[in-house]
């Protein structure tokens, strides 16, 4: 099975609770959730991008000799990512998901990371298997509706709130108080753009 991929490259994960950790990210391109403040809109578009082999992915990935393979988007379950994760775990690599939960769950995953965008609606049933819930934070409005998602969430999951790149210094002061007093609640920040890192 083929993929349309934007980009491959190593890294560390710069968010969520596997942050600082070296990874290996394959950002599959299409996305029909269309957020407003994405930063890798250039992913939108999967004709704007080649397909690539499982195989070659694969191979790809045990060479780059990581803890984790990450596979984000864009939105990674608009398609069937059995075929994918099958043959990373296969080979040995340890596989995480970054995704809205707007499209049914298709692959096994070591780690699941739901981030519910308000453009378009997650599916009930990413709430029972997320390891982790992100929240992108944009203003206040978003504590209430970030309380929505984790109320559903399976017993044990993480909860994280992150702010908004562009708006980060505004709501750093927010989120630090929200979270000081809401203990259940962990605050992720983009720690690769910090660094200037992929």
């Amino acid at each position: 099975m083929n993929y349309p991929v934007m980009e491959r490259f190593k890294t560390l994960q710069g968010e969520g609770m596997h942050a600082g950790v070296s990874a290996w990210f394959i950002r599959l391109a299409g996305c029909d959730v269309g957020c407003a403040w994405c930063d890798v809109k250039e992913s939108w578009p999967a004709d704007a991008h080649p397909m690539l082999s499982v195989a070659d992915l694969v191979a790809e990935a045990v060479s780059a000799q990581t803890r984790i393979v990450v596979i984000t988007g864009g939105e990674p379950l608009m398609y069937d990512c059995g075929p994918l994760t099958e043959a990373l775990r296969a080979a040995g690599c340890t596989v995480h998901l970054e995704t809205s939960g707007a499209h049914p769950l298709t692959g096994t995953w070591d780690w699941i990371t739901f981030s519910p965008k308000r453009f378009k609606a997650p599916l009930p049933g990413i709430y029972e298997v997320a390891d982790e819930l992100k929240v992108v934070v944009v203003n206040r409005q978003d504590l209430d509706w970030a309380e929505t998602h984790a109320a559903q969430l399976k017993a044990g999951a993480a909860q994280l709130m992150q702010p908004e790149w562009s708006r980060r210094e505004r709501l750093h002061s927010l989120l630090t108080e929200y979270i000081a007093g809401h203990p259940e609640w962990r605050l992720s920040l983009q720690t690769h753009k910090y660094l200037g890192i992929p």
